[in-house]
């Protein structure tokens, strides 16, 4: 589907390990090894990470948990931006969206890219979950959806003749074509209706747009007329070609995928939101 078969999708002859074990005979029989290994020995070493005496790197204690959606419908996650949530102090609370009935008990809610349009049954039949996150959303609790996230937020989801509805959050329903709505790096910049917290950083007039990239075959459409947006796309296409990432109260979906750099520390600026939308527990 689309090109793409994601390493938490594939098993049989296309299961990571034989793939890798193909590689490795590619390079085997094509590379020379010892030349690679003493033109790397000319090399500086990089600066290695600050350790703690123990020898693991130093975690703040964690005050915030977010559920993430982990699943065969979404899987689309880059390792050290999840490690960049522990670093921020939150725990990642995994659920499947396909089977788990409830939201495991968390302050906020991250649901990333995949492929829900080949799940559009199973997502559409869990309605326990879908009930729920619908209504924890409409009562303010932050959230924050990539691409396949935001799809499954909207209304529905129509692809190949299929239509099943979906969440209902996102005023906006996705269809699921057979070319790419956008592919490639993006560029974005701020709106002034983003939500999360800047933290020190330059304001949206001052900072470079931020590089992010999209590959979805989805479209929204039927998107309300007051949709609020909280960047402006300079490159790519994003929800309507000229913007991306709606606000719905707390909720912040788009179709860009972002990675957390030194310039733009989207896990630290939505953990602190999350931690900003807490409600204090006890009496």
């Amino acid at each position: 589907h689309l090109g793409l078969i994601p390493a938490n999708e594939a098993a049989g002859p296309v299961s990571a390990d034989s793939m890798i074990a193909r590689l490795a005979d590619a390079v085997t029989l094509g590379v020379d090894l010892g030349r690679i290994i003493e033109i790397a020995n000319t090399a500086p070493l990089p600066t290695r990470p600050k350790l703690t005496p123990g020898g693991a790197r130093h975690l703040p204690q964690a005050d915030v948990r977010i559920a993430i959606a982990r699943d065969a419908a979404f899987g689309f996650y880059y390792p050290d931006d999840l490690d960049a949530f522990a670093q921020a102090g939150a725990e990642l609370l995994p659920f499947d969206t396909l089977t788990d009935r409830h939201l495991p008990e968390a302050d906020g809610l991250f649901i990333g890219g995949g492929f829900p349009e080949t799940h559009l049954q199973a997502l559409s039949a869990n309605t326990s979950l879908v009930t729920e996150i619908r209504a924890v959303l409409a009562a303010g609790k932050p959230a924050y959806a990539e691409c396949g996230g935001l799809m499954y937020l909207s209304r529905s989801i129509t692809w190949r003749g299929q239509h099943c509805n979906m969440a209902g959050v996102v005023p906006a329903d996705t269809v699921v074509g057979e070319s790419p709505q956008g592919r490639g790096y993006m560029l974005l910049e701020e709106t002034g209706e983003h939500p999360w917290p800047r933290h020190g950083q330059a304001s949206p007039d001052d900072r470079d747009a931020i590089p992010v990239h999209e590959f979805h075959y989805a479209r929204l459409s039927n998107l309300a007329d007051n949709a609020v947006f909280a960047y402006r796309v300079k490159r790519g296409n994003g929800i309507d070609g000229r913007h991306d990432g709606l606000v719905c109260d707390n909720l912040l979906a788009g179709f860009a995928h972002q990675r957390n750099t030194a310039a733009n520390p989207w896990v630290e600026r939505f953990v602190a939101f999350v931690r900003s939308k807490r409600r204090p527990s006890g009496p």
